[in-house]
């Protein structure tokens, strides 16, 4: 069917234009004939249902409805959130109670005219491509069935649930959160307006540790901004943090799946070292062991900590359903990318904002050391790396002139480094000999050509940024 193509993490489109009512029930049953039909490890599962979340956006709760409501008329009993959940409530209450998917209504951190659906398989993390091309493949074969939601809910093949506590309960037993009430910490939370809420907030209350939240009442335009947590839309966080002489700022994305960390000095952490500051959390304070994945465009730093300490790093190409299947297959401690989502051993395989978010704040706590005296004690034990990403706006019909061009033509240097090695797993990543880089690729998810750079100095990735946009604009 026209519009319904699923990208690095589920389906994405405009809403009224491609995601409309109609086009979410076309969806629904594929899914519905996937699970009846093809679904052979998920029929295994002790509990026969399916969990429906939604976020914050517009007409969000009534397409989930619509969801459930053909799930439901198709055989299968379906769990509907009551509220805006986090999408790794969704993927906990799978894994916890051992059902055979979910889905969960959200465009993640894509702008508020969008909205999307993202497909949860039943060990709890992001569907791989082999069960999104089948659901592409059902697409429009059968009938869409459906029923009132009144009537499903009255025969038992609709229950409505608030599935949020028994994930938060999980994380209080994940982090030490005694501790963190007594940290006598300063943190501003910033919930983007998303499923992130209070939730932060209402798990350290009644202790030592102040908490103050912004942007946690419900308004689908995002006041403006898109919900991802990066600059500039996490510059009002910024700039409070450092007014009101916050320990910490806290910020989760849309979906409350993805995390971003405002520093005292009013400056954002790029998603690198977001997952080094939890890499070296769960190794050094928790005593915790296992390989690491990271995406492509990920960090050399964490590669330097995993040779130090003997680790297995894995690299995959952009989508956290690569690294769910890491994450199934190998012991991983923990496994993140560039935009600041990350996953944890012996929780779900599927990216935690608000776990992340509490674990640095641990990590603080139990050094009791500032978070810019851990930074400066990482960068004097491993050097500095700095991370860049430009996102362009670029013309379809350049696209496969770009990507031909990379191909046939690969750099040969970048800024007069030579380059020694060239991966193109996903889209053309070109790594010099002083282990500066640029990688350039299509967005899976957005009309957009992203372009990243690393390098020992911040000028000199920005440098490397401009080096790309001036390359991808002259063809």
């Amino acid at each position: 069917m026209g519009g319904i193509k699923f990208g690095t993490d589920g389906w994405r489109a405009v809403i009224s234009e491609d995601f409309t009512f109609d086009n979410v029930r076309i969806l629904a049953q594929a899914m519905a004939d996937y699970i009846k039909i093809d679904d052979g490890p998920a029929s295994k599962v002790g509990d026969k249902r399916i969990v429906i979340g939604y976020d914050t956006r517009f007409l969000s709760a009534k397409y989930a409805e619509l969801i459930a409501c053909v799930i439901a008329a198709n055989g299968i009993k379906a769990i509907l959130a009551e509220k805006p959940t986090p999408t790794p409530s969704v993927s906990f209450t799978i894994k916890d109670r051992g059902l055979m998917g979910g889905v969960m209504v959200t465009a993640s951190h894509n702008p508020a005219r969008y909205n999307g659906i993202k497909y949860k398989a039943y060990y709890g993390g992001s569907a791989g491509p082999e069960i999104t091309k089948k659901f592409e493949e059902y697409l429009g074969k059968s009938g869409v069935k459906t029923a009132s939601l009144d009537e499903l809910k009255a025969s038992g093949m609709i229950t409505v649930e608030d599935i949020i506590p028994k994930h938060l309960g999980f994380v209080k037993k994940y982090v030490n959160v005694g501790l963190l009430k007594k940290s006598r910490l300063k943190l501003l939370v910033d919930s983007m307006y998303g499923t992130g809420d209070d939730y932060i907030a209402d798990l350290l209350k009644g202790g030592k540790c102040k908490v103050d939240v912004i942007h946690n009442e419900n308004n689908p335009g995002f006041g403006g901004i898109n919900p991802e947590p990066i600059l500039p839309n996490l510059k009002e966080l910024a700039d409070k943090v450092k007014a009101g002489k916050y320990d910490l700022g806290i910020a989760t994305d849309g979906d409350a799946d993805r995390l971003g960390i405002a520093l005292p000095n009013g400056k954002i952490l790029t998603g690198h070292k977001v997952m080094t500051l939890l890499f070296l959390h769960l190794l050094e304070d928790k005593k915790m062991k296992g390989g690491v994945v990271q995406t492509l465009c990920g960090t050399f730093l964490i590669d330097k900590i995993c040779k130090k300490y003997g680790l297995k790093m894995y690299e995959t190409p952009v989508g956290f359903k690569y690294i769910c299947e890491l994450m199934l297959k190998e012991d991983i401690l923990i496994g993140g990318e560039e935009t600041g989502g990350v996953a944890f051993k012996n929780s779900i395989p599927e990216r935690d904002g608000i776990l992340s978010g509490l674990l640095i704040v641990e990590m603080m706590a139990m050094r009791k050391k500032k978070i810019l005296d851990i930074l400066k004690s990482i960068d004097k034990e491993y050097g500095t790396y700095e991370y860049k990403r430009l996102d362009l706006k670029y013309p379809d019909d350049k696209k496969a002139k770009l990507m031909d061009y990379l191909k046939t033509n690969p750099l040969k240097e970048v800024l007069g480094k030579k380059v020694i090695a060239l991966n193109t797993k996903d889209g053309y990543k070109f790594i010099c000999e002083d282990y500066s880089w640029l990688m350039m690729r299509l967005s899976g998810t957005e009309p957009i050509l992203r372009v990243y750079a690393e390098a020992p100095a911040e000028k000199k990735a920005l440098a490397i940024l401009e080096f790309g946009k001036e390359l991808a604009y002259s063809l």
